[in-house]
């Protein structure tokens, strides 16, 4: 191309951007001006793709962690002939508008991630690039290697900053994932004004320590220097930082180079000024000249091409290899084993019982062989969580086909990882911790839920039953406070069979998040069930007499108190209900009927029973035995009986309300 319409074409991305910005009169127009040459060499040189088809399992990944720069990845949509049209590119943040003030995974074609929440992009893409390094280890063969994806994104000072981009970082410097590519948009400033102001060590040297291959470009402009970056960020087995040193709004001389260019539009003025500086029509806005466009939409034709050559490659993969064909097929498009439900196992009943956290681990165990697509692993709390894949290697930098992660303690991260494995695709991602800390997971469990990725989280030491550890280690107010997230199903089951059917729910749940809350302690185990247990949310256990006079409820570790409880009164002659109370979320789903004939509008008195924070149970119950202070150290029993659970308590509260 001539350097004329490469000028053009990268002054285009800086001016629909602009535009866009300035319609919405909301918005971050210094991000894309600044990383303009930036995105077109990448997105026009290097990034495979298919316009016509953004889910083709061959393209490379492309990630906007600094997501108040949303409007670049429209506009870049938008002329590489995406499904993004410019009426929208023209309804940028407004009410139903596919192009959002951030970008969101699953409502504008092509956006890889949800991102906006700084940092959590970049921990994003090192989870993609995990399960593309896991993917092919499993499936390429000598001569046949489909699964060849390069990870890219384009991230912040602000990207940086944040902690979870440090636990990433020394993750994917550790497993050396060479898939990784990301842009550093340098450009110094931030918000409150120059990062001078609190971001100052050496960020090159700081990537070099974490094991990465870090390179400088000195001009964000320089389209050849960026690819000459890129090229050589490909060939390094590493992952791979370039920093670009730019200039927040290029191009508008009032404003470039300053916060001002940062969040909000440049104004009438200025955008004239800008466009005047840089040689571009001041009207019509969105001006899109006729030899860029079509510049642009060769995307169409070299990713349609691609695609092709990609199946054909695929079909001589599948002749040779019928049977890794076949699977590579059947995981890729997410589809489960027909049988995959005959592994599951059931328990005995059992008045000792085990810990919820040690049947979550025998269902894991019996899984692993029929779903060759669950790999998970924990926050360096793997013998805790009861996470590890028994005979199953490790995922290392040097057995990347293995199943078990070990994250480290980085919670964060792991959380944000575990979505870029979800939407990669071809694997179904868990990760454990202790339910108390969740909290370091909570944003990436909120983006998976906005976003209705599939991750699969397992928290186990769910109650004050942790014991001896003491408050710090206790959650009380975890399970109220991820009740509240819409989209998150939350599962505390209450025997060794409801976690067998949790497990069940999590891996068919496509649309969400899953949340499994497990016990430390043992608990009682309730005989098999014919009928679906967890899966309607909540069920009657048991009812002591024909017709019951109270209700009482619980979850988890509680359900085996309250029908202790139950069992003391039914034998003073009063009839009790014991309803068994997994999670709230599928309970709702559930139609009017089921409900009813659960929780009877007949039977007001209602005695819910969980050692957390009580807040959300109002909705079911009339009376509570909840947490309503921090635990403290000491054995679980001990604890228990000095909080109020404990079957007197029960049978006297109950007693109470009659």
């Amino acid at each position: 191309m001539t350097p004329d319409l490469q000028t053009r074409s990268i002054n285009t991305l800086r001016f629909l951007s602009a535009d866009g910005v300035q319609q919405a009169n909301s918005g971050h127009p210094g991000l894309p001006m600044g990383t303009a040459s930036i995105a077109f060499t990448l997105w026009t040189r290097h990034l495979r793709h298919n316009p016509r088809n953004p889910k083709w399992a061959g393209r490379d990944r492309f990630v906007l962690s600094g997501g108040h720069g949303s409007m670049l990845l429209y506009s870049l949509l938008h002329l590489t002939g995406y499904d993004v049209s410019l009426d929208d590119l023209k309804s940028f943040r407004q009410w139903g508008s596919i192009t959002p003030g951030h970008p969101e995974y699953g409502l504008t074609p092509g956006v890889e991630m949800t991102t906006g929440p700084l940092g959590q992009g970049f921990a994003t893409g090192i989870g993609m690039a995990i399960a593309a390094n896991h993917m092919a280890a499993t499936f390429n063969r000598p001569g046949h290697e489909l699964i060849d994806p390069f990870i890219y994104a384009i991230v912040t000072d602000g990207d940086l900053q944040e902690g979870v981009a440090s636990e990433a970082a020394s993750l994917a410097g550790h497993l050396s994932l060479g898939r990784l590519i990301y842009l550093y948009d340098d450009n110094r400033i931030s918000i409150d004004g120059s990062t001078d102001l609190a971001f100052t060590e050496d960020r090159a040297l700081r990537f070099e320590a974490y094991g990465w291959h870090v390179q400088k470009v000195a001009d964000g402009n320089d389209v050849e220097a960026i690819d000459a970056a890129i090229q050589a960020a490909k060939a390094d087995p590493r992952p791979s930082i370039i920093v670009c040193r730019t200039i927040i709004g290029f191009g508008s001389p009032n404003r470039q180079g300053t916060s001002k260019a940062h969040g909000e539009p440049l104004g009438d003025e200025e955008l004239a000024l800008a466009k005047q500086n840089l040689g571009w029509p001041t009207e019509p806005r969105f001006f899109i000249p006729e030899d860029t466009l079509e510049f642009y939409r060769q995307a169409v034709t070299r990713g349609g091409k691609a695609e092709d050559e990609w199946k054909l490659r695929f079909e001589a993969y599948r002749r040779i290899h019928p049977d890794l064909g076949k699977e590579l097929e059947r995981r890729l498009k997410g589809d489960l084993p027909s049988d995959w439900q005959s592994a599951l196992p059931t328990f005995p009943a059992d008045p000792k019982g085990m810990a919820t956290r040690a049947s979550s681990g025998k269902v894991l165990n019996a899984l692993a062989a029929k779903l060759p697509e669950l790999i998970g692993g924990s926050a360096d709390l793997a013998p805790s969580n009861n996470t590890k894949l028994d005979g199953y290697p490790a995922f290392l930098k040097d057995s990347p086909q293995g199943r078990n992660f070990h994250f480290g303690v980085r919670e964060h991260a792991m959380g944000a990882a575990l979505n870029g494995m979800a939407v990669f695709g071809g694997v179904i991602p868990y990760g454990g911790t202790f339910l108390v800390f969740s909290d370091y997971n909570r944003p990436a469990i909120r983006v998976a839920a906005l976003s209705h990725i599939p991750s699969i989280f397992v928290f186990t030491h769910d109650s004050i039953g942790l014991g001896e550890d003491g408050p710090t280690h206790q959650p009380v107010e975890h399970l109220a406070a991820l009740r509240t997230i819409p989209n998150l199903t939350v599962i505390r089951p209450a025997d060794a069979n409801e976690v067998a059917a949790a497990w069940k729910v999590a891996i068919e749940n496509k649309h969400g998040p899953t949340v499994l809350a497990l016990t430390r302690q043992n608990v009682p185990t309730f005989g098999p069930f014919s009928e679906p247990t967890v899966e309607r949310g909540a069920y009657v256990l048991k009812d002591f007499g024909a017709e019951p006079k109270l209700v009482l409820m619980a979850s988890g570790s509680e359900v085996g108190l309250i029908y202790a409880a139950a069992e003391k009164l039914a034998a003073e002659g009063i009839a009790v209900r014991v309803v068994s109370f997994p999670s709230w979320e599928l309970f709702e789903k559930q139609d009017q009927a089921y409900r009813e004939s659960v929780l009877p509008k007949s039977i007001q008195v209602r005695l819910a029973v969980e050692a957390g924070v009580r807040q959300g149970w109002e909705r079911y119950a009339s009376a509570f035995i909840c947490m309503d202070s921090y635990g403290a150290s000491a054995p679980a029993k001990t604890l228990f009986e000095k909080f109020g659970f404990t079957v007197e308590n029960v049978v006297a509260r109950a007693k109470e309300l009659l």
